[in-house]
């Protein structure tokens, strides 16, 4: 649950910031110190630390008055990028959250003109920041933020869509962080469903059975090799009134990944319950998409299964016949996403939307590229892939484009299929792995994420937890100007 917003057109007076204990002062840069509240002791605090009031643009300056409040000051350049914006207000909340108020202030100070988004950015920082990720320690002092007071502008729209994202990105990392045994492809649908009728979306599952029956060979590869066949495509719809285009989300859902038959070492599949991470950015995009009201008709295919080593497991060599009629030769059963996403963007391609969107942690030679700073993307055309890389930049989720020219299609040639599902080299992997999964696309515009940045050490733009929820930010950003 987010916290609730309370919001006041003026500043806190002398006598309200006694009764304050959290305060974050925001105010763009170059506002005047004596335009900030509690200038004086910021002041002292920047002349202790031999800084200037410059300083307030690149890092936090935290100081506690003589009323015992901490209070935390940051001047945002509003011409920076909002990556780096929210960059510096995680910096300047994670001090005042870390001693996990019930209530925090934000005072934004400075010209009225440019209040409601600096007002705006900070309340959704405070708001995906402001959560305990799950975690099953015996002595747990975790405590959520409950209320936000916001002092200095009036939100009287309580900045919805920026709750609607800050939803998805906290669905998207609740779901991330569980461990294999509470989050298993059945784990999975089983909370899906009540999701799915509090939101209004139609619910739809293709089981391990009747994916067998339709030929989806692709996926039911990957799940033979569980004991239990609770592995599925789930497809959520949701149809907003008025809305006339339909885009489909893909999210790959690997729910542990041990590599199969060419087994992960210890060092690798340590942290492979997070392989479904793609599935949640999907369900959080989903999730804030409807909560926002955003115009547009969404499929969501969620591609939910386990990577097992067992006798049952795909092996290499295994020629399979995805849904489509396509026949892939087995190389390597640790590139078991290409697999379930063949047949869940050919599922998805039947139903003939305007755009298919995938997201999936889908290889380490994009982490190799990129490291976990950046996610890589792939678009069926320039102007598609341009608009993907402003919407990263509007939405603070910094994308990097990568070519899949065709004529990388002859590492993927098979003397005995259709087309091999990768090669044992790992040159371009990211590349071929997408030129693999265009195959399934039915010709649609499509773009692929891959996300390198799913996780990063210490937090990254605006989340200070490793795990970022990187996508979903993006997603709504990208929907909502869709046209």
């Amino acid at each position: 649950m987010l916290a609730k917003l309370q919001s006041r057109a003026v500043l806190p007076s002398a006598r309200e910031l006694k009764r304050i204990r959290h305060l974050l002062v925001v105010a763009p840069a170059g506002t005047a110190m004596s335009a900030l509240p509690l200038h004086g002791v910021l002041e002292k605090a920047l002349a202790r630390r031999r800084k200037k009031p410059a300083d307030l643009e690149k890092s936090p300056v935290g100081a506690e008055t003589a009323d015992g409040a901490l209070v935390v000051w940051v001047t945002p350049d509003p011409e920076r990028p909002i990556f780096g914006q929210h960059t510096l207000l995680r910096k300047a909340l994670v001090l005042l959250l870390a001693e996990q108020p019930d209530t925090l202030h934000v005072a934004v100070a400075g010209a009225a003109a440019g209040r409601r988004a600096l007002a705006e950015r900070a309340a959704y920082v405070a708001w995906v920041n402001g959560i305990a990720l799950p975690r099953r320690r015996k002595k747990d002092d975790a405590r959520p933020l409950k209320t936000v007071e916001l002092w200095g502008h009036r939100a009287e729209d309580g900045f919805a869509q920026a709750r609607a994202v800050a939803a998805g990105n906290v669905l998207c990392r609740t779901l991330t962080v569980l461990p294999p045994n509470e989050l298993t492809p059945g784990e999975y649908r089983r909370r899906i469903a009540p999701l799915a009728r509090s939101q209004g979306w139609a619910r739809e599952e293709y089981d391990f059975r009747r994916l067998k029956k339709m030929g989806a060979g692709a996926f039911c590869a990957v799940a033979q090799g569980s004991d239990e066949k609770d592995a599925a495509i789930v497809r959520l719809r949701y149809r907003p009134r008025g809305a006339k285009k339909t885009v489909a989300l893909v999210g790959k859902g690997i729910c542990f990944d041990t590599g199969g038959h060419n087994l992960k070492p210890a060092r690798y599949m340590m942290g492979m319950h997070e392989d479904m991470n793609g599935s949640a950015v999907a369900l959080g995009i989903l999730l804030a998409a409807t909560q926002a009201r955003l115009k547009v008709n969404i499929d969501c295919w969620l591609a939910l299964a386990q990577n097992h080593l067992s006798p049952r497991a795909y092996k290499q060599n295994d020629i399979v016949t995805a849904l489509d009629g396509t026949t892939i030769e087995v190389v390597h059963t640790d590139a078991e996403g290409r697999m379930v996403l063949s047949d869940t963007l050919a599922l998805a391609a039947r139903a003939k939307p305007a755009l298919i969107v995938d997201f999936a942690t889908l290889t380490g030679s994009m982490h190799v590229a990129l490291g976990s700073r950046y996610s890589g993307i792939f678009a069926t055309g320039d102007t598609l892939a341009q608009q993907a890389l402003r919407a990263g930049t509007a939405a603070g989720e910094r994308l990097c484009r990568f070519p899949m020219d065709e004529d990388y299609d002859s590492a993927l040639d098979s003397a005995v299929a259709d087309v091999k599902q990768c090669t044992l080299d790992g040159e371009a992997d990211h590349i071929l792995a997408a030129r693999l999964l265009q195959r399934f696309t039915a010709k649609t515009p499509w773009i692929h994420m891959d996300l390198s940045a799913h996780g990063c050490k210490g937090g990254l733009g605006a989340v200070a937890s490793d795990c970022t929820g990187f996508g979903v930010a993006w997603g709504v950003e990208f929907f909502k100007n869709i046209k």
